[in-house]
């Protein structure tokens, strides 16, 4: 009789990124399976359980302190990353910092901001990477981002004292200002430090963070707009490589990435940073219909100029064609329904305004790629 594979999950459960870690490492078991799970609920300063113990075949943990002074020879490990780069010849679950930060700096430089931030936690490798990524975005359009230090100064870093030092940076930030977090937690904070202080958000600073923590995002005033990550199917993924590396497999610092998939707009930044009002009114039409199949005259007549004044501005100010910013919208239509929905392709293509399969499939592959199917399967889990 086959024996069932011990594995041990030193994973969180307080946030979005290990709940989902989790869901995937579900779904690939109740497929492949079955495992039995040796689990550790809570946050991430949880105090460590003796897994050692447990005498588990495979474990995906947490760099958490002292881990790997418990673990077996003969134990196959994955770590997830949160404090270090890298983890050989352990493999990994590391978040793609590039594909993060440059989709967090074209959500702000596609809405008109000249004005950039970015509020990371300075002992964190992944935020400092997401810093890194963003700021070296927005300087490839020809910008600067203003980067939050965090107290140098361990006295300084309680909460309670750190967020006066983070309210007197936000207002010397100029205005309006598009400010990228690391995750959503910090997010969170800076929206509660910008009321504090009397900064209007989205108004005076827009606020985006990463993780998709709805419980986070939406419990927020004003609800935060949030990076979504593929982190189910880098959960389920990692199971895959744990199954192989427990069949014999040798480690040898294999990396499983954790990607950006999309952005979920809310509140904290449902703005447009532009002042000219014909720019802002074509902006908004073409936002408000992104499920027809809009044509370029069809924005000017929502504007009060030419066309020709209307692609010059355009031109200037977001060195982008009316129609590029059409083709721009309409393919993240399609991005979030594939990933936010289980819809059919035929609906997902009457949503988005085609007249067929055929059509709204050779759309998206010229501007991504990818077929639908493609997309959706590498970053709609469980589709």
């Amino acid at each position: 009789m086959k024996r069932t594979p011990h594995v041990a999950l030193l994973i969180e459960t307080s946030r979005e990124f290990g709940r989902s870690l989790l869901y995937g490492i579900a779904r690939y078991a109740k497929v492949h399976g079955p495992w039995r799970f040796h689990r550790r609920a809570g946050a991430l300063d949880s105090p460590l359980s003796q897994w050692s113990d447990w005498k588990v075949d495979g474990a995906i943990v947490r760099d958490v302190a002292k881990v790997e002074s418990r673990i077996l020879p003969e134990t196959a490990v994955i770590f997830a990353q949160h404090s270090r780069e890298s983890y050989a010849p352990f493999p990994a679950i590391v978040t793609n910092s590039e594909s993060i930060g440059a989709m967090g700096a074209r959500h702000f430089l596609d809405r008109g901001f000249e004005h950039f931030a970015y509020c990371g936690i300075d002992d964190y490798v992944w935020s400092q990477g997401r810093g890194v990524c963003f700021q070296a975005a927005i300087a490839g359009a020809g910008y600067t981002t203003a980067i939050y230090e965090p107290p140098a100064s361990r006295q300084q870093r309680p909460w309670p004292k750190e967020q006066h030092l983070l309210a007197q940076w936000l207002t010397t930030l100029p205005k309006p200002v598009g400010l990228m977090c690391c995750n959503d937690d910090r997010a969170l904070q800076v929206t509660e430090v910008c009321e504090r202080a009397g900064v209007l958000v989205p108004e005076d600073v827009a606020i985006l963070g990463v993780d998709n923590d709805v419980l986070v995002c939406d419990l927020s005033d004003p609800p935060i707009s949030s990076i979504a990550l593929n982190i189910e199917n880098a959960g389920y993924e990692a199971a895959r490589l744990l199954d192989s590396l427990m069949h014999g497999t040798p480690m040898d610092g294999q990396i499983v990435p954790v990607t950006a998939t999309h952005i979920v707009t809310r509140q904290s930044t449902d703005v447009l940073a532009v002042a000219d009002a014909d720019l802002k009114a074509a902006l908004r039409f073409i936002r408000g219909n992104a499920h027809r199949a809009l044509q370029v005259n069809d924005v000017v007549k929502a504007t009060t100029v030419s066309r020709r004044v209307l692609e010059k501005k355009f031109q200037s100010q977001l060195r982008r064609s009316v129609h590029r910013e059409i083709r721009r919208v309409r393919i993240d239509l399609i991005r979030q329904l594939l990933v936010s929905t289980d819809l059919p392709v035929t609906e997902i293509a009457r949503k988005a305004g085609f007249d067929g399969i055929a059509h709204v499939a050779r759309y998206f592959r010229e501007e991504t790629g990818m077929s639908l199917r493609q997309y959706r399967s590498r970053n709609a889990p469980g589709r």
